[in-house]
């Protein structure tokens, strides 16, 4: 599956049951529907998730990306504070790199062990951060 974004091949990881298709190149992260709720369950955190399916367009200058289910033009939506892409067919969401962090971060403000849990989650996923 080609990246929405810079049109890289994205690799397909799995931790915890649940399989995320990353792009390497941008370091965005797809989620088929109902995985950014099974995400959040599987790090403990506590995050308020709207009905993103549901959700009202949201203004945006960015150009529209393409789903790479089925390359329709995808919707900007905000969940939370964060402006993320959705399918219009309801197939999932696309998070730029540093987004689905910074929608945890807010989230979880106040309250470091969920983001700790996030960012754990990410990098022994995706080999990021620092640490060795």
């Amino acid at each position: 599956m080609r990246c929405p974004a810079c049109g890289e091949e994205m690799i397909v990881v799995e931790r915890s049951g649940i399989e995320l298709d990353y792009c390497a190149g941008c370091n965005g992260i797809w989620f088929d529907s109902g995985e950014l709720e099974l995400f959040a369950g599987s790090v403990g955190a506590e995050i308020e998730l709207p009905d993103w399916a549901a959700a009202p367009r949201a203004e945006s200058d960015e150009r529209p990306r393409r789903c790479p289910r089925c390359r329709k033009k995808m919707d900007k939506i905000l969940i939370g504070e964060i402006l993320v892409d959705r399918c219009p067919r309801g197939h999932g969401l696309w998070f730029d790199g540093g987004e689905l962090g910074g929608l945890f971060e807010q989230q979880t403000a106040g309250a470091p062990a969920g983001e700790t849990k996030v960012i754990e989650f990410l990098g022994e996923t995706f080999r990021v951060g620092g640490g060795g």
